[in-house]
């Protein structure tokens, strides 16, 4: 097998991964800049915080429910290269819009600069839904059979790396040159879209449905029925709905329970996408190529374990007095090291566990159904994602803290081991 990082120096991969790299990187400069931005600029409540992020959440997965089933038939019946095209020249007038809202909050225009902002988190998750299937279903077009899994873990890890980078960028930089930013990364992904490799239609011509409802029903309804899929579709989906109250909880958490800085908040973020990046390449390694579940189990439980001690090390954790602690101030904190540690090993432990699962998507059918089961997939989890976020709502206005919130994940973790068993079982 060729080695997976080989892969970067060949054309039918190479231009696939920049594209994909710069657009996660984009979608992340721009959402963290904006939810750092309202945390710390713009709102002054952890409840108000903590909604705000989960309206956000739910509007960037919300056109993965509406329309995933239109995004898989388009990709499985037309040029795949074609379709990134497009998607990569819409993003350009989708972060203008978003480029508006964060210079016209920041001039102090609130409420429209909130609107626009929260509009362009639903045009790039619109965006992504019709790129998602496409970064999954192209590899085994491009790539061998023994590669998909090397080029899946470069995309997983490539992805997290993005965000890894856009995360803390945006905690540097204020929101006029973010609104910059996002133009600049933009164009540049036009330009590596366009160097993509063709991908054209295998299989028979399929009459398009052009409903969003029931053709993702129907989507869903047309994969679920394999065992392997359904419960990798399933674990897949409870992993992201453990990731939407992660990351919506994160921001108000670091701010109000540990009184850190933005820089530091979006430091910790940054931190669950780097793990998740290790654990890819982690996970690879361990299974030499072979697609297999047998990890996923133990994976997740070392997960749940982590996030226990991380709701311990929040509880004891000595907050600043009047100020808000900055990069040095909070290293200097005797509970800072063993922190930050439990917070990459449970997004070391999380990218062990999901990262396989994907590989499961599109090797369980044939090319010509691959996309459409990729966006089957993006339908389930951000539905789930959805719920999660929708729950978050409710258990806060219950009085829920943050730190108990975490005991809630810990317990998911459970849940999602059993669905990871029942995978490897039916599977290997």
């Amino acid at each position: 097998m060729l080695n997976a990082l080989g892969l970067l120096k060949e054309r039918r991969f190479l231009p696939l991964f920049t594209t994909q790299f710069l657009g996660a990187f984009n979608d992340n400069l721009f959402k963290q800049a904006m939810v750092l931005f309202a945390t710390y600029s713009i709102f002054n409540d952890a409840k108000a915080e903590q909604g705000f992020n989960a309206l956000a959440t739910g509007l960037s997965t919300l056109p993965f429910i509406l329309f995933s089933g239109l995004a898989g038939q388009l990709a499985d019946t037309h040029d795949k290269a074609r379709i990134i095209r497009i998607v990569k020249t819409a993003e350009i007038f989708i972060m203008m819009v978003g480029a508006g809202g964060l210079v016209l909050a920041k001039m102090g225009y609130t409420n429209t600069g909130i609107t626009l902002m929260l509009a362009t988190v639903f045009l790039l998750g619109m965006h992504s839904t019709f790129l998602g299937p496409i970064k999954y279903a192209i590899l085994p077009q491009h790539l061998d059979g023994p590669n998909v899994l090397g080029g899946t873990g470069l995309v997983e890890a490539g992805t997290y790396i993005a965000i890894l980078m856009g995360t803390i960028l945006a905690g540097y930089i204020s929101p006029e040159t973010a609104a910059i930013g996002v133009l600049i990364v933009a164009g540049i992904g036009w330009f590596s879209g366009r160097e993509v490799p063709p991908a054209p239609r295998e299989g028979a011509v399929l009459a398009i449905n052009w409903n969003p409802i029931t053709s993702s029903w129907r989507l869903i309804n047309a994969t679920m029925h394999i065992p392997r899929l359904f419960l990798a579709i399933c674990s897949i989906s409870f992993f992201w709905t453990i990731g939407a109250v992660l990351i919506i909880i994160f921001p108000p958490l670091v701010k109000n329970l540990l009184t850190t800085t933005q820089e530091v908040a979006s430091l910790f973020t940054a931190t669950l996408s780097v793990g998740i990046a290790i654990g890819s390449v982690v996970i690879n390694t361990l299974l030499k190529g072979k697609i297999s579940a047998k990890y996923g189990p133990a994976s997740v439980i070392a997960m749940g374990v982590c996030v226990v001690l991380f709701s311990i090390l929040v509880r004891t954790w000595t907050p600043a007095v009047g100020h808000f602690y900055d990069w040095k101030e909070f290293i200097a904190q005797p509970l800072a090291i063993p922190l930050m540690l439990s917070l990459l090993a449970i997004a070391v432990t999380g990218g062990m566990f999901v990262v396989p699962l994907y590989a499961f998507l599109t090797t369980t059918v044939t090319k010509d159904q691959t996309a459409r089961t990729v966006a089957a997939n993006n339908v389930v989890n951000c539905a789930a994602m959805t719920v999660g976020a929708v729950a978050v709502i409710f258990i806060s206005h219950l009085g829920v803290t943050p730190e108990n919130m975490l005991l809630l994940v810990a317990g998911m973790c459970l849940i999602a081991a059993w669905l990871a068993q029942k995978l490897h079982l039916a599977c290997d």
